[in-house]
């Protein structure tokens, strides 16, 4: 099974797989979350869930794009620079000005992280350089910008 991104609980690991289909010239594609059959309902929904509200993967853009992410409580400009690290300002303490993180991606409000992904309704979970991991306020809203 083809497996392109990961979320990891206690060594349980869960795929995102991307079927192709059609003919020659008129190909679609559709991503989807297979649940993990040794993860339980409540967190299947969860990741199911997370598909549905809606968000992106990190590894999904270009270096140099843009996305601004709306929590709660700030909102965040995040200028990609690949391989899981981004440019992040917005936070009066944390990021006033451009500091360059490594995104660890989106979790819940606990231990269970979808790697690479920042997803509304969930909160986004960095490494910064000075203040260690930073977790923000539940995310409202993600739009991408024009590129930097």
């Amino acid at each position: 099974m083809p497996k392109s991104n990961e979320w990891i609980n206690s060594g349980c690991v869960g795929y995102r797989i991307t079927l192709v289909t059609g003919k020659e010239r008129a190909l679609s594609t559709t991503t989807f979350e297979v649940p993990h059959r040794n993860l339980c309902d409540q967190i299947n929904r969860q990741i199911i869930q997370s598909e549905i509200e809606g968000g992106v993967y990190l590894d999904d853009l270009a270096p140099g794009d843009v996305i601004e992410v709306e929590t709660r409580n700030h909102a965040y400009k995040l200028v990609n620079h690949g391989s899981g690290h981004a440019l992040i300002s917005g936070h009066p303490e944390f990021c006033p000005q451009p500091v360059l993180v490594r995104v660890e991606g989106s979790n819940w409000g606990g231990s269970l992280l979808k790697v690479s992904f920042i997803g509304r309704g969930m909160c986004l979970e960095f490494r910064h350089p000075e203040f260690q991991t930073i977790t923000t306020s539940p995310i409202v809203d993600i739009r991408q910008l024009k590129a930097a």
